[in-house]
């Protein structure tokens, strides 16, 4: 496993911004001949990635700090990337535009810098609480660039001018159209737009347990292709998460040069 952590100047936000971005390398299994092909650091593919999103108070840094995530990335061949998007929801608060940022600039730069695919078969977006607020409106406003959605924990109802400052009192307003998953998924729908799979999930003592599930209910009712999960005695909690990182990595469908190569090995 490769863990490299960038700081880069973003020409969207105006200023440097922080990830991680984990990619697949050789194991010690690998270099001993144990893994069932040869060690090497040339590359035959680019790896297929995930864009996984923090949560609320959190940064670049808290997915591979407090879950298995780089070892789960490491076993599948995919690459995982973090990016800092502060409490503003990934979406366009004041003049700071991570919808933006996300959607254009940071596949770009990744594809320019990294071996990583840009292909939307190969492409998947995640994350927990705010960030799964932020996989589902990011997701579901350009369905055509992920294969998957990931939502743990998903914090919906958000509305991002106020979040920053009132994380659970701005959950009791309705969010502008282009920022409400509800909306932007009944969009879909009418547009005749395919939806990326869905895969939700929450623990049951969670607070926002009852939400989401009714959201992923009514995206059922839209056609969209839905799995949900649920853990019984968890809450908003990283034991949670950490478990639903890798079932999601299991439960996505790998047509990709490295999940075809897994299914060969095993």
């Amino acid at each position: 496993m490769a863990k490299l952590v960038c700081n880069f100047y973003s020409y969207v936000l105006n200023r440097a911004v922080d990830i991680t971005v984990v990619l697949p390398s050789v194991t010690c299994p690998e270099s001993l001949g144990l893994a069932g092909y040869p060690p090497s650091h040339e590359l035959v593919a680019k790896f297929p990635v995930v864009y996984l999103l923090h949560g609320f108070g959190n940064n670049h840094a808290q997915w591979t700090g407090y879950t298995n995530v780089e070892m789960y990335a490491e076993e599948r061949r995919i690459a995982i990337v973090n990016i800092s998007a502060e409490n503003k929801a990934y979406a366009r608060v004041g003049g700071d535009d991570f919808m933006r940022f996300l959607d254009e600039e940071l596949p770009s730069f990744l594809k320019n810098y990294f071996p990583v695919s840009d292909d939307p078969k190969e492409t998947y977006i995640a994350g927990l609480s705010m960030g799964g607020y932020g996989a589902y409106i990011h997701g579901l406003t350009h369905p055509e660039r992920f294969a998957a959605i990931g939502a743990f924990s998903a914090g919906l109802g958000i509305n991002p001018e106020t979040f920053a400052s009132d994380p659970l009192g701005s959950r009791s307003f309705t969010p502008p159209d282009e920022y409400n998953p509800e909306s932007l998924a009944l969009k879909c729908k009418e547009e005749g737009k395919t939806f990326p799979k869905i895969y939700a999930s929450c623990g049951t003592l969670d607070q926002l347990y009852a939400v989401d599930k009714a959201f992923a209910d009514k995206l059922k009712e839209l056609g969209a292709d839905v799995t949900w999960a649920e853990t019984e005695g968890r809450g908003h909690e990283w034991r949670f998460w950490d478990a639903q990182i890798e079932a999601f990595l299991d439960w996505i469908e790998r047509d990709d040069h490295y999940g075809l190569l897994g299914k060969r090995i095993v």
